[in-house]
Order: C-alpha cells, then sequence, then structure tokens
C-alpha cells in the first residue's frame, strides 16, 4: 500500500519537532545539535516565514499517513547573483530509507512552482551526505556541481548544488 505523504505549515506547537531533529545522528551534516537558544530562535524564524507571503518561502511539518515524519521547507535566497529559492529538510530516524524525503521534495517543488516568484530552487547538501543528494536525485533535481557553501555561518564545505526549474518563462 502506498504511503501518503502531505506537507502541513509549521506552526507554534512543532517546537518538540525541532528538539527531535537536533539529535546528532540528524545533525552530523548540518554543524552538529544546536542550543536550545539556537532551537527557540530557529523555532521563531520559522513561524515568521511561514507568517510572510507566500511567495517569500515555507516551513512545512511532513506528515505521512497522518504521522509527522519530518519537516522542510523553502526559503529565498542570493545564490551566484540569482534570486532563487533554497531548500532543506530532515525526516526522523525511524522514518528513513522509504522515500518520505522524495515525495516530500516533490510536493514542496509543487507548492513553490504554484505559490512562488523564482524560477529556480536549490538544495546544498554535503557532497558526504549520500541520503540526501538520492533524495536530490528521486525530487527531480539536476545536479549543477560541486560547490564550497556556508552552513552553518563559518562552516564551509563541499555540497553538491542541485536545482529544480519552477518556472520556465523567466518570471
Amino acid at each position: 500500500m502506498e504511503i501518503t505523504v502531505g506537507l502541513e505549515p509549521w506552526s507554534e506547537d512543532d517546537f518538540w519537532l525541532l528538539l527531535r531533529k537536533n539529535e546528532p545522528a540528524m545533525k552530523e551534516h548540518l554543524g552538529g545539535p544546536e542550543t536550545e537558544a539556537e532551537l527557540r530562535d530557529r523555532h521563531r524564524r520559522y513561524l515568521e516565514l511561514s507568517a510572510r507571503e507566500p511567495e517569500a518561502g515555507r516551513m512545512f511539518r511532513v506528515v505521512a499517513d497522518g504521522e509527522t515524519v519530518g519537516s522542510i521547507g523553502f526559503w529565498e535566497r542570493l545564490w551566484q547573483d540569482e534570486e532563487v529559492y533554497e531548500t532543506g529538510w530532515g525526516i526522523l530516524p525511524e522514518f528513513q530509507g522509504r522515500g518520505l524525503a522524495a515525495r516530500a521534495a516533490r510536493a514542496l517543488v509543487a507548492h513553490a512552482g504554484v505559490h512562488g516568484t523564482r524560477r529556480h530552487l536549490h538544495a546544498f547538501p554535503s557532497v558526504e551526505h549520500t541520503e540526501s543528494n538520492a533524495v536530490c536525485r528521486a525530487a527531480g533535481f539536476v545536479l549543477l556541481g560541486e560547490v564550497q557553501f556556508e552552513y552553518p555561518p563559518g562552516q564551509w564545505h563541499a555540497s553538491g548544488d542541485w536545482r529544480v526549474v519552477l518556472r520556465g518563462d523567466g518570471s
């Protein structure tokens, strides 16, 4: 039976998910666990993003068959002199390996294509994070090459620059 995957807007009640995603295994390719103050700041930023106009981006809980399994979102950024969207996701360990991240990424691409104004959506997983690179591939992103990417601030690492076209008309 096919698992139904949906995106639910980030809400005030979703802080627990940030706590779960802060486990060392989930943060291995993201600079390590954050302090509680950093998580509270992240939660505030997610809520603020979701309160803005839809074209600014959104954070979502990923829900599979009614159960929260992770998060995904997109936000505005300037990349190589182009205004683009960036995306990132995290699926809780007990739900990994089922294709849920790729399904969530495809749903996010569809959402950003309808509600967004940018032409491209990029993802920048570490070249060492084989699972996230596989998600990009499965979700229809095209690998443009390897780049040096800063995340978290002050930490540079080799990343894949994956891109999907949201709008082909140049708008």
